[in-house]
This record gives structure tokens, sequence and C-alpha cells, in this order.
């Protein structure tokens, strides 16, 4: 990792970053398909155990490189050999250009592969790309984000719920905060529908404090890169740092970069944090960082890899051909920093028998 700007920070802030885990609060981790442990991927019923994938090549293909879609890697390797597939790969461009992801697929298609799970680059065009993978006859799933619109011609999507994502982590930096003062929201790309959803989820819960929390700041467009968000940060700090009580990060830069910053000061700020880089997760252990909302990247991959398996094999069809279904998201803190991975394991699996159960139609 880089190594943020130094800010000093003048007063108490109470900083929170967004990503996943559990937490004892009931608002954090509650989610709109709680329940119990869902069944192994082996053992799911309904007629939605894969009986043979060896005909399907799966490519996972992100909008472009992000430390975010690392996970991906493993979990579609993994289900490669827990589902005895054709072949499996993970495939990025090197710039975030829907026409430049729009020729990988195509390169992909060429090369034999029948199922994608695609994080579109753009939202208000990636259906455009759905509906022509689609027309080919290969199975197409939304992974990490949903077109914007409310319409899918993707299969289905598996994303994280991102304003409920935001949504949490707020409430826990006002929790941070002592329920009162100033809040500094730090997040993406200005004209990302996602973006749009997490500053909403933000609103929510200021509104929700009765007027004891002032939203003082929203800035943007600064997960570009480390560099942008510590500049963005560093910035903040020193022109306004004796102003603000709560900082809530929902990018993955800008978290490590206010985690660091705020570390780095010495200052007595409470952060909470997106994802669990390794950084934020010590941060959490040595009491810097309050708090971190983790998403479920390998439960996209592994979930996404499965279903398309049983959509391309047409062993199973869609329900209500492009659901939205929420990957989950879970604030960890320092009590259960430690074993936070086992909540999102239970989500996966719950996952597993909602498709079975709700999302997909099979035997």
């Amino acid at each position: 990792m880089h190594l943020p700007t130094r800010s000093v920070l003048h007063g108490v802030v109470a900083v929170t970053l967004l990503a996943a885990g559990t937490a004892a609060c009931t608002y954090r981790n509650a989610d709109a398909s709680s329940g119990g442990q869902g069944a192994p991927a082996a053992r799911t019923g309904g007629g939605a155990e894969l009986v043979d994938g060896s005909r399907t090549k799966i490519a996972l293909v992100p909008g472009g490189a992000h430390p975010y879609f690392q996970p991906w890697k493993t979990a579609v390797a993994t289900a490669e050999k827990t589902y005895k597939l054709g072949d499996v790969t993970f495939d990025e461009t090197a710039e975030w250009d829907q026409q430049k992801q729009n020729n990988l697929l195509s390169t992909l298609a060429a090369r034999g592969y029948n199922a994608f799970g695609v994080f579109g680059v753009s939202p208000t065009d990636i259906n455009t790309t759905f509906a022509d993978l689609k027309s080919q006859g290969f199975a197409v799933a939304s992974l990490g984000s949903c077109p914007a619109g409310g319409q899918d011609e993707a299969d289905f999507c598996l994303s994280t719920n991102v304003e409920l994502a935001a949504y949490k982590a707020a409430k826990a930096a006002i929790e941070a905060m002592g329920g009162k003062g100033a809040l500094v929201h730090l997040t993406g790309n200005n004209v990302d529908a996602n973006t749009q959803l997490r500053i909403k989820g933000v609103a929510r819960a200021v509104k929700e404090s009765g007027g004891k929390v002032r939203l003082l700041q929203t800035i943007t467009d600064i997960d570009k890169d480390l560099q942008t968000a510590q500049k963005a940060v560093s910035d903040l700090l020193a022109a306004k740092g004796s102003q603000v009580q709560g900082i809530v990060a929902t990018a993955y830069n800008p978290a490590v970069a206010a985690a660091d910053a705020v570390r780095a000061s010495g200052s007595t700020a409470k952060v909470i944090a997106i994802d669990d880089d390794a950084k934020i997760l010590d941060a959490i252990k040595q009491g810097a960082v309050a708090a971190t909302v983790v998403q479920n990247p390998v439960g996209q991959a592994e979930i996404g890899a499965w279903a398309l398996a049983l959509l391309q094999t047409e062993q199973c069809t869609m329900r209500s051909p492009g659901t939205e279904v929420d990957s989950g998201s879970f604030v960890v803190d320092q009590a259960d920093v430690a074993d936070y991975d086992k909540e999102r394991q239970a989500k996966t699996a719950r996952l597993k028998t909602e498709f079975a159960d709700k999302v997909l139609r099979c035997g």
C-alpha cells in the first residue's frame, strides 16, 4: 500500500469508512434476506445442484483494475474445481472504458467463454452490452453493480445494496460521534449511479438524527486512485479539521486515505472504513479505526459462477429475469474483527438458498 499524506487534525473527529463484517447493533447487519444459515453448496435442494458444468466456461470481467475485485480471482478458481466447470477466467481492461470492456467481452466469447459475470463500466450503457451477449445465447450476470434505471438485461444482478451499506456506515459514524456534530462524506465518481445511492443512504442516516448531526460536506470524485484520495483528505483536515466530528467514506481509496491520515496525525478521531484492506483491519485492532463496513465480493463470484453455470446448461431458468439480489454488507468493529468473515460466509450460504428457492426455477 502507498503511504498516505500526513495531515494534522485539530479537535476530535470521528471518521467512518465503509467495509464488511459483523456487528452487535441490529441496524448494522440487518438485511432483507435475514434468517437461518443456508445449506452448503453441494446440498442445495430444489434441483439447483449442478449436474454437469464441463461445457460451461465462465469469464468474470470487472470494469477495470480495482482492489475490490481481487477476491473474484480466487473465488471463481475455487468454483471451477467445486463444480467441475470447463474453464474460468478473470480478465479486466487497463482503463475504465465501456468500449474497451465490450471489445474484451467479444474476444472472450470468440475464445469459447459462454457465461459472463460483468461489472459494467457505464451503468447507463451496460444494458446494451448485456442484451448483445444474451442474443448470442450466453448466460449473463451483472456482478458488483446493477445497471442504472431499474432495468437489467442480464439474467440477474448480484451486488451490494450500496444505499443500505452507506446508511449502515453513516449510522456507525454517528454512533462513534456520540450522536451529534458535523459529518463529512467522502465518496467516488459523482456521475456513477451507485455514488448517488450512497449519498442518499448517508443523507437518510443524517436526517434520522433529528438535527443533531449536520452534513458539513460531501466530497466526490476521489476514488480514482490513492493519491487523489490522500490529497482530498489532507486538504479537508487542513481546512476544516476543527469543524468535523465525523467522516464517512463510502469508497475504497478515500477510506484507506482517511484511516491513515487520522492515525498519522495523532488525532483522537474515530474511524469506520470500507472493505477489509489489511491496513484498515490492523487499525481497528489498534483502536485507530472504530469500524469498517465490508462487502461480499467472494460471495458475488462464488454464487454468481454457480448460478451462471446452472443457467448456461439450461438446468435452471430465471423466475424473473433481471432480478436484483443484495450480496450483503456488514459492520466490523474491534469486538469482531478477528472472526467477521464467519458472518460473510453465512450470508453467502443464505444467498445460495435464496437463489435455489426464490431466484432460479430448476428441475
